[in-house]
C-alpha cells in the first residue's frame, strides 16, 4: 500500500510541475497568501488522516503550490522521509530546476494559513556510504542568469537537458542530445569522505579510493530509488586526503511550502535574492520573495532533538525535507558541506492562529549559546537572593532563537531582530538588549542566514502558544 501511494505521489508531483508564470495564471495572478492557500491544498476536500506518512519521492529541485501533497498526516502523527543528498548533486543534474532534490510535500491535518506547525525531529540517520563535497565555480555557457536554476547545453541549447554519465570527472556529465559536456559547475577544491560503519566518523581518501567510489557513485551515495541526481562522487575529488572528523548529522532544508513556487535551495532570504529580477521562469519581484518560508537555513543545530516552528502559508502546510549533512561547521563557509542521503523521522503538530513569517528554532539544549543556556537550580537560587536583596521580583524566561535570513548577514540578523520584536511583542531596543545580556546572534550559513537567541519572558510564549513546547524542550 505505502508503495502504491510513494508510486502515485511521484506521477502528481510530475503531472503537476507548472512554472511560476502558469501557476500565477491558473491561481488568477492573486498573489496574496490566503489567496494560494486553497489551491495548492489538492490533497482533497474531505481526506482521511493518517497516524504515519512515508515519503521517498521528490520535486525536482523546487518547493511550492504546483505540488499535489501527499496525506494528510494527523495533527499530531509522523512522517517519515526517505531524503536525497542536496546540494553537488543536483548542482550537476542539469535538468533540475533548483539545487537540492527535496521530498514532496505532506499536508498536516487542520493547519491552515495563519496557524504554524510545530516540526520535532526524533531521528535523523545518515545512508550514504561516502560523499564529495568543495568549493564550486560555475562554467560560462551552461545556464541563462542562475547555474542553480535555469540551465542549458552549451553546444545544443537545449535547456534543463537531460544528460548520462560517461567516465568520471566534471567532463563526464554529458548532454543526451549532442554528447557533448553539460555540467554547469566545476569544483575547484574538494575531497571524498569516507563514514565509518557506526556514523560517527568520516575521512577523507586519496586519488584511488576516490576514483573507486567514482565508477560506482549510485552504490557509495545510497541514492534513493527515486532520486533523479547524478552522484557528485563522479567527480572523484581528493584534494585534502587523510583528513578525520566527527559525523553529526543535520538538515539543511526542512520546514513548509511557500505560496509561490520557487527552487527549493532559494527558499530563504539569502540564496533567494538571485531569483529577484532573474531572467528565467522563476524570476520574483522583492515583494514576491518575502512570502518565503525559509525552509534552507543550513543551522547546524536542526537536527536530532530539535523542535522547528513553522509558517503556514498554503492550506495544509506542505512539509518537506532535504540537504541532510552528514556535519557542517557554523556559517558553512565553503557554501556546501558533506550532502547525504539519509532518513528522517519527524513528528507534527498544529498551533492554531499563530501567525509568523519565518521558523522558530528550539535546538538541543548543548546547542545553545553560554547566555542563553537555562540557570542550573544553583544559580536560580543565588538569583533569588539577589532579587530580594534589590527588591525586584526574579523574571521567569526561557530560551527560544528566531532565524533570521537576507541578502547578507546584516540584513539577516535586521529581519531576525524584527521576526522576535514582533513574536514578542516588543520594542526593538528591548530586543536588542535582551538578545545581548542573554542570548547571542549566531551565524547558521554565510551569506545571510542566523539565528537570535533570546532568553524570552514565559509570560509571552505563553500568549502566543509555544510555552508548552519550550517546557518540554528545556523543562
Amino acid at each position: 500500500m505505502e508503495k502504491k501511494e510513494s508510486e502515485e505521489s511521484e506521477q502528481m508531483a510530475n503531472e503537476g510541475r507548472l512554472s511560476r508564470r502558469k501557476f500565477l495564471q491558473v491561481a488568477g495572478g492573486a498573489l496574496g497568501v490566503a489567496a494560494m492557500g486553497p489551491l495548492a491544498a489538492s490533497y482533497g476536500a474531505s481526506p482521511v488522516a493518517k497516524e504515519m506518512i512515508r515519503v521517498a519521492t521528490y520535486t525536482g529541485g523546487l518547493v511550492g503550490p504546483a505540488f499535489s501533497m501527499l496525506g494528510p498526516v494527523k495533527n499530531g502523527g509522523t512522517i517519515f522521509a526517505e531524503t536525497a543528498p542536496g546540494c553537488w548533486g543536483p548542482m550537476i543534474t542539469p535538468k533540475f530546476k533548483g539545487g537540492h532534490e527535496v521530498t514532496v510535500p505532506v499536508a498536516v491535518e487542520g493547519a491552515k494559513v495563519g496557524d504554524a506547525v510545530v516540526i520535532r525531529i526524533k531521528k535523523v540517520k545518515v545512508t550514504s556510504i561516502a560523499t564529495s563535497a568543495g568549493t564550486h565555480a560555475a562554467i560560462e555557457g551552461t545556464f541563462t542568469g542562475d547555474p542553480f536554476v535555469a540551465r542549458k547545453c552549451p553546444k545544443c541549447n537545449t535547456k534543463s537537458p537531460e544528460t548520462y554519465v560517461d567516465g568520471i570527472g566534471w567532463q563526464a556529465i554529458k548532454c543526451k542530445n549532442c554528447k557533448v559536456s553539460a555540467c554547469p559547475f566545476k569544483m575547484p577544491h574538494g575531497y571524498t569522505m569516507a563514514f565509518n560503519g557506526e556514523g560517527s566518523l568520516g575521512l577523507t581518501v586519496g586519488k584511488t579510493s576516490a576514483e573507486m567510489m567514482a565508477k560506482d557513485a549510485r552504490k557509495y551515495s545510497a541514492l534513493p530509488a527515486a532520486s533523479e541526481q547524478h552522484s557528485i562522487l563522479v567527480f572523484a575529488k581528493h584534494d585534502i586526503p587523510g583528513l578525520v572528523t566527527r559525523m553529526r548529522p543535520m538538515i539543511g532544508n526542512i520546514g513548509t511550502t511557500p505560496p509561490i513556487t520557487m527552487p527549493d535551495s532559494h527558499n530563504a532570504g539569502d540564496f533567494g535574492q538571485f531569483l529577484v529580477g532573474a531572467p528565467h521562469e522563476y524570476g520574483l519581484t522583492q515583494e514576491e520573495l518575502e512570502m518565503r518560508t525559509d525552509g534552507h537555513m543550513d543551522i547546524d543545530s536542526v537536527r536530532e532533538g530539535a523542535v522547528l516552528i513553522c509558517p503556514v502559508k498554503i492550506d495544509g502546510a506542505g512539509i518537506y525535507v532535504g540537504d541532510m549533512h552528514a556535519m557542517q561547521g557554523d556559517g558553512e563557509i565553503a557554501v556546501h558541506t558533506t550532502d547525504v542521503s539519509g532518513e528522517v523521522t519527524i513528528k507534527v503538530e498544529v498551533i492554531k492562529g499563530l501567525t509568523i513569517e519565518g521558523p522558530i528554532l528550539l535546538p538541543p539544549e548543548e546547542d545553545l549559546p553560554l547566555l542563553a543556556k537555562p540557570l542550573t537550580a544553583k544559580e536560580l537560587e543565588k538569583g533569588r537572593e539577589m532579587a530580594k536583596q534589590y527588591g525586584v521580583g526574579l523574571e521567569k524566561v526561557a530560551p527560544i532563537q528566531v532565524v533570521g535570513t537576507g541578502a547578507d548577514l546584516s540584513a539577516a540578523v535586521g529581519n531576525g531582530l524584527a521576526r522576535t520584536a514582533k513574536l514578542l511583542d516588543m520594542s526593538d531596543g528591548e530586543v536588542r538588549n535582551r538578545v545581548t545580556i542573554t542570548g547571542a546572534v549566531e551565524i547558521g550559513r554565510a551569506p545571510g542566514v542566523v539565528t537570535i537567541s533570546i532568553m524570552a519572558p514565559v509570560r509571552r510564549l505563553q500568549k502566543v502558544g509555544i510555552a508548552h513546547l519550550v517546557k518540554e524542550q528545556y523543562g
